[in-house]
Parts: structure tokens; sequence; C-alpha cells
């Protein structure tokens, strides 16, 4: 019951955006109506929004940290799936894989049009799928702790090298938003 309610919110919110006159989504609408639901999908939406918006500021806060083949914290500097899972623990208190090919499995598959601030971009930089992991900050531009010798940075997927080893996008499920919809669809 409660991944009905959580898929539900979520259709509702995807739609929102996608075609705001369906009769789908009034249909949706009019049953989160019915169940109380419609103040708490926009606080969920508000939250998730400011959950992003602290991702996103604590991966730039790292601009400049040194890449460390199997590093994983500021001192020392990071590697590629160190960076991403730091970030994730700090920001959002979840503790993601430790290695690139792990995240890609643990999280939920997304089309690359579909990509949102905070969502992971995978990349083929070693002859295999899924080697290289970076955070999506939108506009086409992702950070990562690219390779011995630089530091985390800002790049941008279009150039020619990153768009000819992309290997997919993926988003980190929130189990809190998830946790907060069905507790509070059980009060009902």
């Amino acid at each position: 019951m409660r991944r009905w309610y959580y898929l539900l919110l979520l259709a509702f919110a995807n739609a929102s955006f996608a075609a705001p006159n369906s009769s789908r989504m009034d249909e949706m609408e009019r049953i989160l109506a019915e169940r109380g639901l419609i103040a708490h999908l926009q606080d969920v939406r508000h939250d998730m929004a400011d959950r992003t918006t602290e991702l996103v500021s604590t991966a730039m806060g790292f601009i400049g940290v040194p890449y460390r083949r199997g590093g994983t914290n500021a001192e020392t500097g990071f590697d590629c799936s160190g960076f991403v899972r730091a970030i994730y623990e700090q920001a959002k208190g979840l503790a993601l894989p430790r290695v690139a090919k792990e995240q890609a499995a643990a999280t939920e598959v997304i089309d690359k049009k579909d990509l949102r601030p905070g969502d992971l971009v995978f990349f083929n930089t070693m002859r295999r799928a899924f080697s290289h992991v970076g955070i999506y900050l939108g506009d086409g531009k992702f950070i990562h702790a690219p390779r011995t010798g630089a530091s985390v940075r800002v790049e941008d997927m279009r150039v020619s090298y990153w768009q000819s080893r992309f290997n997919g996008a993926r988003r980190v499920a929130d189990e809190q938003a998830a946790d907060e919809i069905a507790a509070f669809a059980r009060q009902k």
C-alpha cells in the first residue's frame, strides 16, 4: 500500500509538469484531494527541492579537492565514487555503495532527458561500463573527481569526450520522502 501512494504522488508530480491540462492529471488530483494528500505533496516537493539544493551546494563546496585513487574524504582527496558517496552521505545522510558500478546498480535507471540536479551520471572511461560517476548539476553540467593530477571540478556533458563515453543516468531514491508519504497516508 505504501508504494502505491508513493507512486501515485510521483506520477502526479511528473504529470503536472508534462501535461498540465490532461484528464489523467485531473483524476489524480481528485484522488489526492479526496485523501487529503495535495498539501502534503506540495510539502514533499519543497522538501525535495531543498535537499537537492543542499546536495548541489555541498558538492560545489568541494571544487578544487585533489583526485586520489581510492580517496573518500576532502582531507586526503577523492576518487569519483568516493566523492559521490561522501556528498550523498553529508547532504542527505544516505550511504551509497563505494564503487561506481555498484552505485549504478543500487540506483533507479532514468532517461538522459529526465536528468535533474542531484542525479548521477555514469561514463565508460576505462573500457568498462560504469567506470566513472559524477553528480548532475543541470544545464548539461556535472561535478566529479576526474583523474589523477586533477581536482574536483564542473564539466559539460555535451563535449565530445563525455558524450561518447556516457553510460547512463540514475536517480537515488529518497526513502525518507517515501516513508513520509506513507506515514501521512496511513494517518488518513
